[in-house]
């Protein structure tokens, strides 16, 4: 099968897309209004992207007239909450992912609890074992979605989820997202080093 996306439909080639690149790491980003409403919503168009400074980036569709709830709050206060999902989290997350109306707090549709962040305005997932707590670097409109770029300015970690201080990721069990209605779940995670390499000569360090 050949792809040519010159031939394809706007929707064709969103399905193509969220099929091939996969898994994709979800943001359940959680924002507040400037008049202090909440609201949790979940984007897999998301990744982080340097470390110095520390970026993440959020893709979000931009309705026309109409911009979704997470993005008028991020653009009313410039600051978000990335919650990570795992296994537990998977339902209440798909049920937020639902059109509800304008001012309803997903927080209540899903029966999530939402905790004080220590840096930013908007309450964090606190079923989720990963918080991250981002101020907005800047926005950029490309095409039909609107990239949000964020810099961490706090984490919190669930103690649970480490090994030896570090975050393990089948203590996580993150959740991927697949195309349509499926998701993939971490069961199986396999360690493959890297080989040493002289930059000088091309030679193996053993």
């Amino acid at each position: 099968m050949i792809i040519d996306p010159q031939q394809l439909s706007s929707a064709e080639l969103y399905r193509f897309l969220i099929t091939a690149v996969v898994p994709r790491p979800i943001a359940f980003v959680s924002t507040r209004s400037a008049a202090g409403g909440t609201n949790v919503a979940p984007f897999s168009f998301f990744n982080a992207i340097t470390s110095e400074p520390p970026i993440v980036m959020i893709a979000i569709n931009d309705r026309a007239g109409d911009p979704k709830d997470t993005l008028r709050n991020i653009r009313e206060t410039s600051e978000f909450v990335i919650n990570v999902v795992h296994r537990p989290l998977l339902e209440p997350m798909v049920r937020t992912a639902g059109e509800w109306p304008r001012g309803t707090s997903e927080f209540d549709v899903a029966g999530l609890t939402a905790c004080a962040s220590v840096r930013v305005g908007p309450p964090g997932v606190e079923e989720s074992p990963i918080r991250i707590e981002c101020r907005t670097h800047r926005e950029v409109q490309i095409g039909k979605s609107v990239v949000v770029f964020g810099e961490v300015v706090h984490a919190w970690v669930d103690d649970a989820v480490l090994t030896d201080g570090r975050i393990d990721p089948q203590k996580l069990a993150p959740v991927g997202r697949l195309g349509g209605e499926a998701y993939s779940l971490t069961a199986d995670v396999v360690k493959v080093p890297r080989p040493r390499v002289s930059r000088a000569s091309g030679e193996l360090l053993g």
